[in-house]
């Protein structure tokens, strides 16, 4: 039989450069860190707005079973995620408002989940942020081992224990703790360059131009021409 374990220790990173990269967003940081690290696009936000990042405790599951959710909840600290998968694709509503009101309590800022959740208006309403496979009803059990804080996959994501989580819109990132300064330093050098090139877009500089892109289309054969040869002038 396999051993399941719950570690109730893990390294995490400093709390600055969690802050910094929740302010970069997935998008910036994704490309800072050399567009590594994204889950798949099937674990989607379930509400707009919402940009977090915190250290990853991570959750491994039988579908339909959310048993091992509730015993991770004690072992979250405030500015944790919980990241949750299962050992075969689920959509079943393992977690609903009650679970996210218990990790509320223990300072969690939000869900990542790779299976269903439900209740979701009600988790709307109390603004605990949540990214998802599905929203459905369908019920679980609570009968099955499993584990804390052991590596996971998610979405095609490996996600280890304390790893940086940066969840917003745009969908969700997985960086590793050590690195996770670097991404921050370098996100914060792509926003300041990103802020100057959008002030000399609004003033009516071509991308094209800006980025130097007029060679390469010559270099790849691409024309400019009034009209298609061998149209016909109206």
């Amino acid at each position: 039989m396999a051993k399941n374990y719950i570690v109730r220790t893990i390294d995490r990173a400093d709390p600055p450069v969690i802050a910094e990269l929740a302010g970069a967003g997935v998008a910036t940081a994704h490309e800072a860190a050399g567009r590594v690290g994204l889950i798949g696009p099937n674990v989607v936000a379930r509400q707009a707005g919402s940009a977090v990042a915190g250290s990853a405790v991570t959750v491994s599951c039988q579908p339909g079973d959310n048993l091992m959710i509730h015993a991770a909840v004690e072992i979250c600290q405030p500015g944790d995620i919980l990241v949750v998968t299962t050992t075969s694709v689920s959509t079943d509503g393992m977690f609903g408002d009650l679970l996210a009101t218990s990790l509320r309590a223990r300072g969690v800022v939000g869900l990542v989940m790779d299976a269903g959740v439900r209740d979701i208006a009600t988790l709307r309403e109390m603004g605990f942020p949540v990214w998802s496979r599905a929203v459905h009803s369908q019920g679980t059990v609570k009968a099955s081992p499993g584990s804390v804080n052991v590596p996971v996959v998610v979405d095609g994501a490996i996600v280890n224990p304390g790893d940086v989580v940066v969840a917003d819109d745009d969908g969700v990132l997985i960086l590793p703790r050590s690195t996770a300064p670097t991404v921050a330093e370098a996100s914060r050098r792509r926003l300041a360059n990103e802020e100057e090139k959008r002030s000399v877009l609004a003033a009516g500089t071509l991308g094209v131009d800006l980025y130097g892109l007029r060679t390469l289309l010559a270099d790849l054969g691409v024309e400019y021409v009034d009209r298609l040869p061998g149209e016909s002038t109206p």
